[in-house]
């Protein structure tokens, strides 16, 4: 490989590190960080119990499944006010490294354009912009590393910026806003994100209409709809070999080679993007890869965000999910945590989950502070 592609691949490859400077954070997986958030194991679990961000405070974990860690995630925040990154790779790490290392390096220049302010455009843009410099690096790439080509995440980002939460998505991650009911002491679960998976009516009927001449665009196979009877997902950044016909050949896996010509790309990387006016009632947010809300509802999961202490909430919802996954397999949790990564996965997915509190005081004051916050969970395991 060459050496400047290497590094695009390894730049994101820190555990927690809390410095803008990445380069100078630790390797270590037992490393930790300055402030407030300090970085916990636990087996295939790591975590950050609490920490602070502009907006308020935040809660983070991740757990490993499979032989190389797919998910990667970020939290940034700086005078434009709190960026949160959920990248859920497949295929392999290397399309969610990338995006780890470069969708908010991106947003920032998009951003700082336009002198600051942060747009619905500002976010589509450093999307597409990233889903270009991932197509050019597998173009790099192909005569040395083809499976490159093979690789996708699906992403989803949420933006603070002033009292406008914006959020954006492809693939099948999930954003659940816990927000008070009245005076009842009670916090109802609101979905914020939209899901491009084929499993979902909407985006079978959503990919029918773009390819009305392509009887098999979607395809049931074992009880699930995959795009071309392979990816489940509609939207990613990456898998450009179902987006590219110069990549949907020899010598990617015969797997994902298609039999007929593409006249058209079967995904896409143009993320659907919501704006909301934050609410007094508002009172946290749940980011989350799909190995969560395989086993959570969006109730139960802002139930054990509600009733619990802030300190240790994703590493709180992480482990409830463990414990579900394990009561459908008939075993004990204590059982599946002796699981190695790898055969792991056979019982779970990688799960990520980022839990932002929102302190409304320093939202609506526009706080910031005093030194940048910049956390990437890219764990190289």
């Amino acid at each position: 490989m060459p050496h400047a592609s290497m590094n695009l691949l390894s730049r994101c490859w820190h555990p927690f590190g809390n410095s803008i400077d990445q380069s100078s954070s630790s390797s270590s997986s037992s490393s930790a960080s300055s402030g407030s958030a300090i970085l916990s194991k636990d087996g295939l679990l790591w975590f950050r119990d609490i920490g602070k961000h502009a907006s308020g405070d935040f809660s983070m974990a991740v757990v490993q499944a499979n032989q190389v860690l797919e998910d990667q995630s970020q939290i940034e925040s700086g005078p434009f006010g709190t960026f949160v990154g959920v990248y859920d790779g497949h295929g392999g790490p290397d399309a969610a490294r990338y995006v780890c290392d470069h969708l908010f390096r991106n947003f920032q220049a998009i951003a700082a354009e336009s002198r600051g302010v942060v747009t619905a455009e500002t976010i589509q843009t450093a999307f597409l912009r990233t889903e270009e410099g991932f197509t050019a690096l597998v173009s790099e790439l192909w005569s040395t590393r083809p499976q490159v080509a093979t690789t996708g995440t699906c992403c989803l980002v949420g933006v603070i910026f002033q009292q406008t939460l914006f959020v954006a998505s492809l693939g099948d991650s999930r954003l659940v806003l816990g927000t008070k009911v009245g005076n009842t002491g009670g916090v109802a679960a609101i979905q914020l994100s939209t899901e491009h998976n084929a499993n979902l009516e909407a985006i079978r009927q959503e990919l029918k209409e773009l390819h009305p001449n392509d009887r098999q665009v979607v395809v049931l196979k074992h009880g699930v709809w995959r795009v071309k009877g392979i990816i489940q997902v509609s939207r990613s950044i990456g898998d450009v070999y179902m987006k590219h016909t110069q990549f949907n050949q020899e010598p990617i896996n015969a797997k994902f080679r298609l039999p007929e010509p593409m006249d058209m790309p079967y995904l896409s990387a143009n993320p659907t993007i919501i704006s909301h006016h934050l609410q007094p009632n508002d009172s946290f947010l749940i980011f989350a890869s799909d190995g969560l809300w395989e086993h959570l509802s969006n109730e139960t999961a802002v139930d054990i965000v509600h009733s619990n202490p802030r300190a240790g909430s994703a590493n709180r919802l992480v482990k409830a999910a463990l414990h579900e996954a394990a009561r459908k397999r008939e075993m004990r949790y204590s059982d599946l945590h002796k699981i190695d990564k790898k055969v792991r996965r056979h019982f779970h997915d990688d799960i990520t989950v980022i839990v932002l509190f929102l302190n409304h005081n320093l939202i609506s004051r526009g706080s910031v502070l005093d030194t940048p916050l910049s956390i990437r969970s890219a764990l190289d395991h």
